[in-house]
């Protein structure tokens, strides 16, 4: 601690990121990052920019990759200027807490959600009431019908998994039509319905998708949120308040041509979904409770055996899982689908159980 840092600085709980270890020969299941690489149109199109063009400055509006993400979202009628982009979607939530969630009144989020949400309502002073999950980690919509400054929730859910259907979602939508509500949607494509389809019937709605799961580009930092042309317009606001270029030449390239890419993109999330199928049986054929998922993990738990030591017997075989020591979750295990092989050797290395 120094005595140069301001009140708010001593104040903060920061967010946690997931452990990116340094161990050769090591199966890193932890991070949920996509095993199966990015499109080889994405590589291309990253190298095509590597040349001279790089002293200059990137488009600040991102107007290419904001035409791709309309075009792609055309049967919803999305059109550019209801599309806001930035570095990675962590950057686009930030954005989103400060301009359109600092509100006099508290958000509502889940207990168990995204740490990184607690995370902004510390730095951007905004208050929150936390709404607990169902005994089955499910969200009530229900319990999201009362006053409040906006709402934001995950589906599917993180770190649980648990996707909430496009009716449920509508349900809190609509019962606060008042205040913003904001969909993240980081896992929505592995088997998830996106509510961009209900951007047009909501002014208050706010969807929020990321590049770095379904797309494999959690190295480019790339993310996006879709909404009524005014919220969008107050997210730039905020953006060209703080960095009016978010996204630089490469990102902007590759970014586009992900969404160009549909065979990939599509072939990589089924890949992931029979993955995570095969997962799900191998481990409770072992004996596991595993959430229902629509996400690029599992979330499980062994009746016999504490959370904390399955995942340190794991790491002694070389292979990283997701534990979180936090309240109702402590025994579980956050468990990214990785390969066929590396699958196959995460449920050899549990026999010991």
């Amino acid at each position: 601690m120094s005595k140069y840092w301001s009140s708010l600085v001593s104040e903060l709980q920061p967010y946690v990121p997931g452990e990116q270890p340094k161990m050769a020969n090591l199966i890193k299941l932890n991070t949920n990052e996509n095993p199966f690489g990015p499109s080889p149109k994405v590589i291309s199109a990253i190298k095509s920019e590597l040349n001279d063009n790089l002293r200059l400055y990137p488009d600040p509006e991102g107007h290419a990759l904001k035409e791709a993400i309309a075009s792609y979202y055309i049967d919803f009628g999305i059109e550019e200027n209801q599309v806001f982009v930035g570095n990675g979607s962590d950057e686009v939530l930030a954005h989103i807490f400060q301009g359109l969630l600092k509100q006099d009144k508290p958000i509502l989020f889940p207990d168990i959600t995204y740490s990184f949400y607690p995370v902004y309502c510390g730095l951007y002073k905004v208050e929150s009431n936390i709404i607990p999950l169902t005994e089955s980690f499910e969200i009530n919509p229900d319990d999201y019908k009362r006053d409040n400054g906006g709402v934001i929730f995950p589906n599917p859910n993180a770190p649980t998994g648990r996707y909430m259907g496009l009716q449920h979602v509508q349900a809190i939508v609509e019962a606060n039509l008042d205040s913003v509500v904001v969909v993240d949607e980081a896992y929505i494509d592995f088997g998830g319905e996106t509510a961009i389809r209900l951007v047009n019937q909501y002014p208050n709605l706010v969807v929020c998708q990321t590049l770095s799961k379904a797309r494999s580009l959690a190295g480019l930092r790339v993310g996006f949120a879709v909404a009524n042309a005014e919220l969008i317009e107050g997210l730039n606001r905020v953006k060209d308040s703080f960095n009016s270029y978010p996204l630089d030449r490469l990102a902007l390239a590759g970014a586009v041509a992900a969404f160009e890419d549909r065979q990939w993109f599509e072939d990589s999330c089924n890949g992931v979904i029979r993955e995570r199928e095969k997962v799900t049986k191998g481990l409770e054929k072992l004996g596991f409770e595993v959430l229902p998922s629509k996400a690029n993990f599992v979330f499980a738990r062994h009746p016999e055996h504490k959370g904390a030591d399955v995942a340190a017997e794991l790491r002694e075989q070389g292979i990283i899982v997701r534990h979180f020591n936090k309240p109702r979750i402590s025994e579980f295990l956050r468990i990214t689908i990785g390969t066929s092989d590396q699958n196959n050797a995460l449920i050899k290395a549990l026999d010991f159980l």
